[in-house]
């Protein structure tokens, strides 16, 4: 447990890919298993304890420390594992061997949550305040260490000097704690060999679009199709198994049974799943948050939001493994297959048509319809290639949509900021000219500086009208107010919202101190956007 915690503590103190990379890699060549195989699982998701929740773990450290202080505690430190760990009145642990990861993560598994109290407490006295931090992190989930499950796997793959398609291909058929993966990248065994069917295919992503590169490239080199603003999602059929992947690989089919009923027999699709009918209309990402995240869904949530997947491309048919054909071709096997497809959950996304970068850059900034969020450029000749190369793919999303609006609450933040009010509430104006009122339009903590931080802190201090908690309200009326240029990707319409809008990824984008309040925009600027 303290080689899993000293990896852990290594790699929050390492901000370098490379550094993190290196550190996976000789922890797995370092230690044994299955130790080496639940780190893995932790590192990438692969363990779920239901037994035990932050709020159990909550109420343990009650039963020991005064509340009040531990909640002034977590309120400093801003992460609950790391304030636990360190407040945790245990015996002194240092003559105590800890137990194994193994013996913990199968300790774990077996507990019942009645019993899961008892359990956690013996396991927090018998480790230090690094451990116990481990302990934590690895029981509730979401490390949070700057590793993501791609980069873990790219250890893997530094480690045994493969290739990491081939170990992410293999991934979904293998078991926890991986034993065959590690001894065939050891060169102790041969390459494992899944029974699993309709695995995960490693998805090609896109670069941004960034300044000047488009001067470097040859636009009859490329075709252009909408970017669609849903989930990228890879749907799969093999021998009867039918199975829905996000991008990350994560299996979501038992949340899309529409969908899956309609997926044909031994193909492999990638696409965007999107809520409503291809052929009459595409709801909003709103739309589709509604069935994200689920674990199961209602009857009606199946009739209220319907879902289909607007394909982009494919990588299966039948036998064959298209991938390493050039995109020409795989869009015209594309359109051979998708007539055979239920046309309520499968469609085709359209290609856009242009002669020139300039052409393009004004169907992007005007696109069809608003669920559209840009433009993907892909190389005529390119293979479908994991992960992201530079050169065959480009993304290129629509510029974002800005506000003037006007800064109406403020409330403490957390951790490094819980001394600063760092989390602002915004509105516009509305209602008659002679009598404005505002109605609050979004929330933003982020997309300021340190020092504009410094700066709307000291203005929510100076202003402050009444307190409500955490949550101060700050002087805001035409004569008076700090307006906020607000940057956001786009609107929806919401019944839980005075103004009748939420924002999508709201951030400031600057600080406008040479407007004043009056001057703001109004709600029907926003209205307007939703009419487009």
């Amino acid at each position: 447990m303290r080689r899993f915690a000293e990896l852990l503590d290594r790699l929050v103190l390492t901000p370098a890919r490379n550094g993190k990379l290196r550190l996976l890699a000789d922890y797995f060549k370092a230690v044994p298993d299955p130790d080496r195989g639940y780190a893995l699982a932790a590192l990438t998701g692969g363990l779920d304890f239901p037994s035990v929740k932050p709020a159990m773990l909550r109420a343990l450290v009650s039963e020991r420390m005064d509340e009040v202080l531990f909640a002034y505690s977590y309120d400093y430190v801003g992460d609950l594992a790391e304030t636990i760990s360190l407040v945790w009145p245990a015996p002194d642990v240092a003559e105590q061997d800890a137990p194994p990861l193994g013996t913990v993560v199968e300790t774990l598994n077996r507990v019942s949550r009645s019993d899961a109290p008892t359990v956690m407490a013996d396991l927090l006295d018998r480790l230090d305040p690094s451990a116990r931090f481990a302990l934590i992190k690895l029981a509730t989930g979401g490390l949070r260490i700057g590793v993501s499950a791609r980069l873990a796997k790219q250890a893997l793959a530094a480690m045994g000097g493969k290739d990491i398609g081939e170990i992410e291909e293999l991934w979904h058929g293998l078991d926890v704690p991986y034993e065959p993966l590690f001894a065939w990248l050891e060169g102790r065994a041969g390459k494992p060999e899944s029974a699993a069917r309709a695995l995960f295919r490693p998805v090609m992503l896109a670069h941004p679009v960034g300044e000047g590169d488009l001067e470097k490239l040859d636009p009859t080199n490329y075709v252009a199709e909408w970017k669609w603003d849903g989930i990228r999602v890879q749907a799969v059929s093999e021998g009867g198994v039918k199975r829905l992947y996000s991008r990350t690989g994560d299996e979501i089919s038992d949340a899309f049974p529409d969908l899956m009923d309609a997926i044909g027999e031994d193909i492999a699709l990638d696409g965007e799943l999107l809520v409503g009918d291809p052929r009459e209309k595409t709801g909003s990402f709103s739309d589709l948050q509604q069935r994200l995240n689920r674990k199961s869904v209602s009857k009606r949530m199946l009739a209220d939001y319907p879902v289909f997947m607007r394909c982009y491309d494919l990588l299966q048919r039948g036998d064959e493994d298209v991938r390493p054909r050039p995109f020409t071709e795989r869009r015209a096997l594309l359109h051979e297959v998708l007539p055979a497809l239920d046309p309520r959950r499968f469609d085709l996304s359209p290609l856009v048509e242009f002669t020139d970068w300039a052409e393009l850059e004004d169907r992007r900034s005007n696109p069809p319809h608003p669920v559209i969020e840009g433009v993907m450029l892909k190389r005529r000749d390119a293979a479908y290639l994991p992960g992201r190369p530079k050169g065959p793919w480009f993304k290129w999303k629509r510029d974002p949509f800005t506000v003037d609006a006007v800064l109406m609450y403020a409330q403490r933040g957390h951790g490094k900021r819980s001394s600063y009010y760092s989390d602002y509430t915004f509105g516009v104006w509305a209602g008659a000219e002679d009598d404005p009122q505002l109605v609050p339009v979004g929330k933003a903590y982020f997309g300021f500086t340190d020092e504009e931080l410094k700066l709307i802190d000291k203005y929510v201090r100076d202003n402050t009208v009444e307190r409500f908690g955490p949550v101060r309200s700050v002087r805001a009326e035409p004569g008076h107010g700090l307006v906020l240029e607000v940057a956001f990707e786009g609107l929806n319409r919401s019944t839980r919202h005075k103004s009748g809008v939420a924002m999508r990824f709201p951030r400031i984008a600057r600080l406008r101190w040479d407007k004043p309040a009056a001057e703001a925009d109004r709600i029907e600027a926003l209205t307007a956007l939703l009419a487009e």
